[in-house]
């Protein structure tokens, strides 16, 4: 119980990767130092974050820019709005079975995990603006605009404080449409779409054991490019795409133990993942419903602290639901 109440707000938070020092990221100290009784619970905390990064990432960025969507929208008058469903078949670490900290320094230990389906919901938008060069039963060269809206909650409840700097920050992109889709082509575009969460600071205190933990100044960009094919057949749709997520995220990092506070850790990671996925749209005139299966692979997560559930960069699979709205 020791960290869960800031996971679980960290779930919501954060798109971490790469830490780059192989060891231990605490500063560890003289013998009943401050820096070696809490060395132990800071490390944790530290592995903790790493471990669910590329998770959070996945859950964040999810597979196509826009749900169901191959080539580009057709030019002015054309648009979509989208509300659309994340969820990762996660690992998490079980924190509420972490071992008590040891306050003799850093030792490695075997942090025990569970199952977890982890969950996010996002709400994107695509405007079209040129509609391409004709040539012969298509267009290529189109143009559409992309936006994506993320939101963190302020939370202040159950010794957890939740305080972004502002709860709302948009992401923009664009999508380049590669062949119009019609009735003998396919859909064919590239995208490339920035998203950001907004700077916040959470602390989470467990009175019962007199630890805290306290992210302050966390910043997430990620940014995703896309290819992908699509075709229409009726009321149903197809599409199919490979892409490469990027995230990178900035964060300072302190825990507390029996009254002594770390030294403050600050973390500067970055991880590339590779990114394919399939989505079946069913077609109802200006709506679509549409589902999507992918997996993310790749990237390297080094952590001092090993996982009971595998290595932090292992693949992980994810599915969406959206419901499209549009002309």
């Amino acid at each position: 119980m020791r960290i869960r109440m800031v996971s679980t707000a960290v779930l919501t938070l954060c798109a971490l990767g790469r830490v780059e020092a192989q060891g231990t990221t605490c500063a560890g100290g003289a013998a009943l130092s401050r820096q070696e009784v809490t060395q132990d619970a800071c490390q944790m905390a530290v592995d903790l974050f790493q471990y669910l990064a590329p998770q959070l990432g996945a859950s964040i960025v999810g597979g196509n820019a826009t749900l169901g969507q191959g080539g580009a929208l057709g030019g002015l008058g054309h648009f979509v709005v989208e509300a659309r469903g994340n969820v990762v078949r996660g690992v998490i670490p079980d924190v509420a079975h972490f071992p008590v900290p040891q306050t003799t320094g850093s030792t490695v230990h075997n942090l025990p995990t569970k199952d977890q389906f982890l969950p996010m919901a996002t709400v994107d938008g695509a405007l079209g603006v040129f509609q391409g060069i004709p040539v012969g039963v298509t267009n290529v060269g189109g143009v559409d605009l992309l936006v994506s809206g993320s939101y963190i909650p302020t939370v202040n409840a159950s010794n957890v404080s939740v305080k972004p700097k502002t709860n709302v920050k948009l992401g923009f992109g664009a999508r380049l449409g590669l062949l119009q889709e019609s009735l003998v082509s396919p859909g064919v575009s590239f995208t490339y779409l920035d998203r950001g969460l907004p700077t916040t600071d959470i602390t989470g205190t467990d009175a019962n054991t007199n630890t805290t933990l306290s992210v302050t100044g966390a910043t997430v960009s990620t940014s995703a490019w896309r290819l992908v094919v699509s075709k229409n057949l009726l009321v149903l749709g197809l599409a199919i795409g490979y892409g490469k997520d990027q995230y990178d995220e900035k964060a300072t990092i302190q825990g507390t133990e029996s009254g002594f506070s770390s030294d403050k850790v600050a973390l500067s990671q970055s991880l590339s993942r590779n990114n394919v996925f399939a989505d079946l749209s069913f077609n109802a005139v200006i709506f679509k419903l549409v589902a999507e299966v992918g997996q993310v692979s790749g990237g390297k997560v080094s952590t001092f602290n090993t996982f009971a559930g595998g290595r932090a960069d292992a693949s992980r699979a994810y599915g969406s639901l959206g419901l499209r709205f549009g002309f």
